[in-house]
């Protein structure tokens, strides 16, 4: 993971191919516990549910992934209630998924490694 957190999202327009499923599984090792998926359009994204003690711990965890989102310039899905948080994460201008998917999964999770 320490790779991908000396990286710094690059703004993306499209014009560049997704990641393929090979390249996708290479990512996905230097990162924990988030889960490849893929919509009805055939679209990648990665999903995680982080669980919490309260609504607070919840929503504290979302202001600080918008922070962090923010620096990168790469905003996920979030949704949150009492005691939980999931994110999506995908690059919607080319469909799929980027590097700078990866990127900022590895940072959200430093994130959570630091707040707790």
């Amino acid at each position: 993971m320490n790779d991908l957190l000396k990286k710094k999202c690059e703004p993306c327009e499209g014009g560049v191919s997704p990641l393929d499923i090979s390249e996708i599984h290479k990512y996905q090792k230097k990162i924990d516990g988030w889960d490849v998926d893929k919509d009805d359009k055939n679209v990648y994204f990665l999903r995680k549910k982080f669980t919490f003690k309260n609504f607070l711990d919840s929503q504290n965890f979302v202001n600080e992934v918008g922070k962090v989102s923010e620096d990168e310039g790469h905003h996920p899905d979030i949704s949150f209630g009492w005691g939980y948080a999931e994110i999506v994460i995908t690059t919607h201008a080319i469909e799929g998924l980027s590097e700078n998917d990866f990127i900022l999964a590895a940072k959200i999770d430093k994130k959570i490694q630091t707040s707790v």
